[in-house]
């Protein structure tokens, strides 16, 4: 804080009406403005000479970690210069558009680059091409970018106009005046009305509603709709809307300066000789929406561009895939490739020159500006001709490559946001593809980190169960056998009539709570008091109706519940609670909240009653457990962890609750100390919490509560999936252990078949180690003596298992599993699709034309999963520890970190970037996981129960969990395949259009002359070749969306780049440098020294160029209709309607234009020797191609080609077997599925919806496969119990015996018939 007495002090005092005499300055004065002007370096000097005032005033030296702000005094704030209201986001105007814009494009090194050849192909010397052949193009690219860039510009022009004249009340003189936004300035007090956006920044002075309150809509900063409450000091609320008072209020904020934290604000306020402590309850932010409130009054302290909105709006982190980082390699690799074929043409052309040239001379004179002497005159000759070839050989380089990828991601992001199979009806939430750069990097994701609360779950909390002084509520018991039951849909739920405060869809099953309730037992009573008054929940009456605001789904769980059992909670003000306990009205004096954060993890509240003051917090178990009264409630505190233990092993949500009594002369001694931190500039949140720590000590345990938060539909189908296609799953979580494992093991991410499932929970360095080091151990135990694919001789069924024991702190998935099958087949226990025959051979990549089918697949149903505690990660995430930490890791097939802090989460992507060079995918859906989602390659936000700050910080945003899978593996895939192939596809054609030149230049004499026509260089990447690839690019598919879901292992190819790196650049290159050899000599053979048949001579340079043009545009257009596997009505328009446009283009430039080429390729068109050459050059072109793609499709082909036969057969199957299936169909003869093959399906889905009636105890439960055969045993004894018995004796009649086939039996049958 700049401290008073660092403050100068000036008084300038009028002396007989002259000028103001200007006091001698020390040395220390001038230093000190000095270092204010180097602070403040965007401020303007102060001048010595001030306007003439006959009052004193003061002037403080600049200081950066604080401002000042005088009330209703525009002279005193004027002197630090702060920001005006006015909005400036646009960059350019009318004038500075162009030289501003073309600034910036050409600080792009490609369109450098062909600047510089435009420049190059003005100098008539080294120039054997006009500057079109490159300005036509490089104008193209610059205008497209410029016209986008204009439009956006002139958006936010518009938008800045609108916001800029907004009409605001701003008190003048005592006086309401409506001037424009753009006129409010720091220190202005403001009138706003309901409805209305807060103009700037604002400290709340006072408001229309009691107590100062006012309520706001926070949509614009963090696209929270809920209504979030407001509330000013009372001693300014006392000023109403008093204009008079208003317009006189002199305070003086000293605050923060500005910054982008939206839920920070730290200042204090001084008024009349009292000091108040200001917090962001206290002010409201521009972009807010006045809801609810008439009207309020409040002071500017920021403005324009200081304000929190506007400082939130600058530039984020740009993102980049791994393609773009391969491609700027690669043109620079390209940009080599080029010097070095201009490097050789140069030594060519000198040696030539040298040799041979300077003989012809009389046939082809030396320029003048070459010396006469034959050795000189060759070198100079030879230099000259290195910049013509850089010229002539410029397309090498693709200019238009860029603006390409652009407009195919564009598309692609548009298909993302059209997909109704990712449209959530529930809420009417389509996905949105919120940027358009890293489309493809979903292709390629290697690990995704998941939030689980709202990602995973559905976060939509209701009260499911509690401990209340070590009795246990909630489950509901048979009488009779003393036993649990199983609640169901049809369970009745208590009635709650008797409050007329219920709520209808809150649901209850143990009746002995509201037993206790009613009959008065005071630790029930005592708890729900609690939950009724620890809070921050607002009441508001809607339509005659109580209902609450929260800002968390927990509290709103705990409010309700307390409301429905009679404690309801009714009335808030700035200093008292008042609720209402089974009809009777209580009202609470509130003398401190001690407010939540995801560091204390816990809140209380000191309230004061008929002279008692007590103090109730609630927060994590463990948090609490740490602050309990030492030596007192052993036996209720050992209980109560029990009933913890329980509730979390059912994947319930678990907070403790507290209290202890207070003395009033110790509370009144640190409310004293606690004022003071809370006017604390510096530090204040390191300051509050220490001092909360004293008084939030000795407490007494009062009971836990246990909130339900069923999983997403979906879930574990998404999760399987994505683990089949071989992508690592993390879930990040602040739950306990026990809740995170349940929760584990409901979504598939720990399954019974797992070798083993480590914790890692040690508090130490020291003991964090010794843990990390025993799984090391045991993981390289188990791949030793049970490698993949090695069956166990001897498995033992003692229950011992095959690893050896992690020790301490490492525990198994099932201690009491009989065997470890590691060498089970590659497919997941969870199949979730319909029954194949033929599935698991293409799940796992194998399959009966695959070469590669006898190796094994890492990916399998086993392995290993670790389980890390918020304590134990601090230690892995230090620098000595981080390398075993990841050896560990890395070999599991997942993990779950509990207990973590949204810093942790963030440091835990960082590491997994880092260390293992891997595409990193973040999804979550509150603020606590923003710093994730930014940390990682692509975020991904859930529009959820939390508000919508994940979704502002996304690169993706979708409604639910299980519409990631089609994210990811449908339009993952595809953009990444489409990409790829786009690339190769790409450059092929450059290359065979380029490198010709080159092949050329040994036959004339390396001048740099050019084989095609100037026009035909200028637009072949523009016109001709541009849209087929486009189409290529956007629409293409390998296998339709359904098949990517149903086999997941076709995402695979994603992680190792396998279908664009560097080898598949060589390959492409290569490949079009064999084209261009081939269309250049073919063609040069043939009109070489040619005749036509009536005589006419066809060896002629234009003829030359038009035929090679031609077959060039013939081939690109074949290569890429054998590259479409995916038809669509686009890409036979641009693909045929690119081949025909050529012919016409040619045609209109030559004749109706007059080019140098007119009638060339109507001459050869006549003759029947292009034809010959053009049919000749393509099956030298196309035979090699394809008979390597069958080659390689029969030998080793991909899953998609096997898919894609696989369908092929099948419909043709189909149609052979339609005749054959009705034959045997009269001969009596049924067919039907494989009963054996047939997949059980829909594992644990009722466990997966409901976690709370899942395994009492984590590792301990029924196994997968024996859930659906006790679900049909169930059907059967119940439809036997339902069915009349003589209807059940007429169902056991005897029939017609019917011979049964199956369908696998009658297609080798008719196969068999086909083949023989």
């Amino acid at each position: 804080m700049c401290a008073r007495s660092e403050a100068v002090e000036l008084e300038v005092l009028g002396a007989d009406g002259g000028e103001p005499r200007v006091p001698p300055r020390p040395l220390r004065l001038s230093l000190l403005e000095l270092l204010g002007k180097l602070v403040r370096r965007d401020q303007p000097a102060p001048s010595h000479r001030r306007t003439r005032h006959n009052h004193r005033f003061r002037t403080f030296v600049s200081c950066e970690n604080e401002r000042r702000i005088k009330a209703n005094n525009r002279e005193y704030n004027a002197q630090f210069r702060y920001a005006s209201n006015f909005i400036k986001t646009s960059k350019y105007t009318i004038v500075t558009f162009l030289p501003l814009n073309l600034l910036e494009q050409f600080q792009r090194l490609a369109n450098f680059y062909f600047l510089c050849l435009l420049v190059l192909q003005l100098i008539p010397a080294i120039s054997s091409l006009t500057p079109i052949t490159t300005a036509i193009p490089l104008i193209g690219v610059l205008a497209l970018t410029a016209v986008k860039d204009a439009y956006d510009d002139f958006q936010r022009h518009q938008n800045d106009s609108q916001v800029n004249h907004r009409r605001a009340k701003t008190l003048r003189n005592g006086k309401l005046v409506e001037e424009k936004w753009a006129s409010v300035q720091v220190g202005d007090v403001i009138r706003l009305e309901n409805d209305q956006f807060v103009a700037a920044d604002i400290l709340l002075l006072s408001s229309s509603e009691p107590n100062g309150l006012c309520y706001i809509e926070t949509a614009e900063l963090d696209g929270e709709t809920n209504l979030k409450c407001r509330q000013c000091l009372l001693e300014t609320a006392a000023m109403g809307q008093d204009d008079a008072q208003l317009g006189a209020f002199d305070g003086e904020i000293v605050c923060e300066t500005p910054n982008n934290l939206l839920n920070k604000f730290d200042g204090t306020l001084s008024w009349r000789n009292l000091h108040f402590s200001l917090d962001n309850d206290k002010i409201l932010l521009r972009g807010c929406v006045l809801r609810n409130t008439s009207w309020c009054y409040g002071v500017v302290v920021f403005a324009g561009k200081d304000t929190k909105l506007m400082q939130n709006s600058g530039k984020t982190k740009f993102k980049r895939t791994s393609i773009d980082r391969l491609l700027n390699f690669l043109i620079i690799g390209i940009v080599f490739f080029l010097l070095s074929m201009c490097v050789f043409c140069t030594v060519a052309c000198g040696v030539w020159e040298w040799l041979v040239g300077r003989y012809f001379q009389v046939y082809l004179p030396w320029d003048t500006l070459v010396p006469a002497e034959p050795t000189w005159g060759a070198l100079v000759i030879a230099l000259l001709v290195f910049f013509s070839y850089a010229i002539v050989m410029n397309t090498v380089v693709p200019i238009s490559l860029y603006v390409s990828v652009e407009v195919i991601r564009f598309a692609q992001s548009f298909l993302i946001n059209w997909d109704e199979k990712m449209y959530y009806e529930k809420t009417g939430t389509a996905a949105k593809a919120r940027t358009t750069t890293l489309n493809e990097e979903l292709g390629q994701i290697q690990y995704i980190f998941s939030d689980k609360t709202g990602t995973l779950t559905q976060n939509i909390m209701t009260f499911n169960k509690c401990s209340i002084a070590g009795v246990c509520y909630g489950d509901v018991v048979d009488e009779t056998t003393g036993e649990t039951i199983d609640l169901t849909e049809s369970s009745d739920p208590l009635d709650f009539s008797f409050n007329p405060e219920y709520e209808p869809e809150f649901k209850f099953f143990d009746a002995t709570l509201l037993d206790a309730v009613k009959r008065g037992n005071k630790n029930v009573h005592d708890f729900f008091r609690l939950l009724a008054l620890c809070h921050t929940v607002m009441p508001d009456q809607k339509n005659g109706r109580l209902e609450y605001q929260a800002q968390s789904p927990d509290e709103s769980a705990l409010v309700s519940a307390a409301r429905n059992f009679g404690f309801v909670f009714k009335e808030r003000s700035p200093n008292s609670i008042t609720i209402e306990v089974m009809g009777k009205t209580e009202v609470y004096e509130l003398l401190c909240i001690l407010d939540f954060n995801n560091v204390r993890k816990r809140m209380s509240v000191i309230l004061r009653k008929d002279g008692e003051i007590r103090l109730y917090t609630k927060g994590a178990d463990n948090v609490i457990y740490d602050r309990l009264k030492s030596g007192n409630q052993t036996d209720v505190r050992s209980k109560t962890q029990e009933h913890l233990n329980k509730f979390a092993g059912e994947g319930l949500r678990t907070l403790a609750l507290a209290w202890r009594p207070l003395e009033e002369r110790g509370f009144a001694e640190w409310k004293r100390r606690h004022h003071a931190a809370a006017l604390a500039l510096h530090d204040r949140d390191e300051q509050l919490d220490a001092i909360y720590e004293e008084i939030e000590t000795d407490l007494l345990l009062m009971g836990v509560t246990a909130i339900e938060d069923k999983l997403q539909d979906g879930v574990p189908e998404t999760i399987a999936n994505l683990s089949m296609a071989g992508i690592k799953v993390w879930v990040l979580t602040g739950d306990k252990q026990e809740t995170a494992i349940n929760i584990g093991y409901s979504c598939q991410l720990l399954t019974d078949d797992m070798a083993e499932v480590f914790v890692i929970d040690a508090a130490s360095y020291d003991d964090v180690d010794r843990q990390l080091a025993k799984c090391r151990d045991s993981i390289r135990v188990v791949n030793t003596f049970l490698p993949h694919g090695a069956s166990d001789p001897a498995p033992d069924r003692s229950g011992g298992g095959g690893a050896a024991n992690g020790g301490a702190g490492v525990s198994r998935a099932s201690p009491g599993r009989a065997n470890v099958k590691l060498n089970a087949p590659a497919v997941s226990v969870v199949t979730f699709s319909e029954p194949d025959c033929y599935s698991n051979e293409y799940v796992s990549g194998g399959g009966p034309y695959s070469a590669d089918s006898h190796e094994h697949n890492a990916d399998d149903t086993n392995g290993f999963a670790i389980v890390i505690n918020g304590h134990s990660l601090v230690h892995c995430l230090h620098p000595k520890l981080e390398e075993k930490f990841l050896d560990v890791v890395i070999q599991c097939r997942s993990v779950i970190c509990c207990r973590v802090t949204p810093l942790q989460k963030a440091m835990v992507v960082e590491l997994i970037k880092k260390s293992r060079k891997a595409v990193t995918l973040a999804i979550g859906d509150g603020a606590n996981d923003v710093s994730m989602i930014k940390a990682a390659h692509i975020g991904v936000g859930i529009s959820g129960q939390e508000g919508m700050q994940a979704v502002l910080a996304s690169d993706y945003s979708i409604a639910q969990f299980r519409f990631l899978q089609r994210l990811l593996l449908v339009h993952g895939r595809w953009s990444y395949y489409r990409m790829c192939k786009f690339l190769r596809y790409f450059f092929y054609k450059n290359f065979a259009f380029t490198v010709c030149h080159f092949w050329f230049a040994f036959f004339c004499g390396f001048s740099a002359q050019t084989v095609f026509d100037e026009m035909f260089i200028s637009v072949y990447n523009l016109f001709y070749t541009s849209l087929p690839v486009l189409a290529l690019g956007v629409f293409e598919q390998d296998v339709a969306d359904s098949t990517s879901l149903q086999f997941p292992k076709l995402y695979a190819p994603g992680h190792t780049s396998q279908l664009f790196n560097k080898t598949e650049f060589i390959k492409s290159t290569l490949h079009g440098c064999f084209t261009s050899l081939v269309l250049f000599l073919i063609p040069y053979g043939t009109y070489k020294d040619g005749l036509a048949p009536d005589g006419k001579i066809l060896s002629d340079h234009m003829l030359l160029g038009s035929v090679v043009a031609t077959i060039l545009i013939i081939d690109n257009t074949t290569q890429i209709a054998l590259d479409t596997t995916y038809w669509t009505a686009f890409n036979h328009i641009t693909i045929w309607g690119s081949l025909v446009s050529y012919f016409v283009l040619d045609y209109f430039y030559n004749y109706a234009i007059g080019g140098p080429y007119v009638g060339s390729l109507t001459v050869a068109l006549t003759q029947a020797t292009f034809w010959f050459t053009a049919v000749l050059t393509m099956i030298i072109l196309m035979v090699p191609v394809v008979s390597w793609r069958l080659a390689w499709s029969w030998t080793r082909p991909t899953l998609g080609e096997r898919l894609r036969a696989r369908q092929r057969w099948r419909a043709a199957a189909r149609h052979a077997l339609r005749p054959a299936r009705a034959a045997l169909g009269a001969l009596g003869l049924r067919v039907r599925a494989p009963g054996g093959l047939r997949a059980a399906h829909h594992v644990r889905q009722d466990h997966a919806a409901h976690p709370a009636r899942g395994r009492g105890a984590v590792g301990a439960g029924v196994a997968a496969r024996q859930v659906p055969r006790a679900a049909a045993v169930a059907r059967r004894a119940a439809r036997a119990h339902a069915e009349p018995r003589h209807r059940r004796l007429m169902r056991r009649a005897p029939r017609r015996p019917r011979t049964v086939i199956t369908s696998l039996e009658l297609n080798f049958v008719l196969s068999y018939y086909c083949l023989y």
